[in-house]
């Protein structure tokens, strides 16, 4: 009979306790936070503001520094070949002069054969021009256009009554433009009032 009174005695136990909790969440009032707690969960709401407009921020920054990281691979791949097609531009110089005073010289003294060898070398340069334009480089030309420091070099003034002030008389080395940006500026000639 012991062993019945303590088990049903243990029984009662926790069903007790489990009540005495209950009742003490029903007594358990949200209370109004103290001005201390208030204030410390406004700063700690200002903090997290902060935190906030931080990790924006960052990831802003991410972003632009991943944008600009791009733009510079693509100008690195768009500009890789400016030094080997500068290094070219004197052989393309050469190489014209040489065709206008072949075609002088063949003006001069008409033949056949110069007329043959002149289509000839007319046909190179415009492949030579055709594979530069392949290559995203473009002339500049200057003739008759209004003198501008950013692409011309002025090597000269001249009067020309037939051309108003500042404008380019004629172009004495070619200019080059490679994606837009000025890989050699046009040599000029340019007219100025007598």
């Amino acid at each position: 009979m012991k062993k019945t009174s303590q088990h049903h005695h243990s029984e009662s136990s926790p069903a007790s306790t489990v009540s005495e909790v209950e009742n003490n969440k029903a007594e358990a009032i949200p209370v109004k936070p103290q001005p201390k707690e208030e204030e410390e969960i406004s700063n700690l709401k200002n903090q997290v503001d902060q935190y906030r407009d931080q990790a924006l921020r960052v990831a802003a920054d991410l972003e632009n520094y991943r944008k600009r990281m791009i733009r510079e691979k693509e100008d690195t791949i768009r500009y890789a070949n400016s030094s080997l097609l500068e290094k070219l531009l004197p052989i393309m110089d050469n190489f014209e002069l040489g065709l206008q005073a072949a075609r002088l010289a063949s003006e001069n003294n008409p033949d056949s054969r110069a007329g043959e060898i002149i289509n000839g070398f007319s046909m190179v340069q415009h492949q030579l021009y055709d594979f530069l334009k392949d290559h995203g480089m473009e002339s500049i030309d200057a003739v008759g256009k209004m003198f501008d420091p950013k692409l011309h070099e002025a090597l000269s003034y001249q009067v020309d009554p037939s051309l108003p002030e500042g404008h380019i008389i004629s172009q004495l080395r070619r200019g080059y433009l490679l994606a837009g940006r000025l890989l050699r500026p046009a040599s000029v000639v340019v007219s100025k009032e007598g």
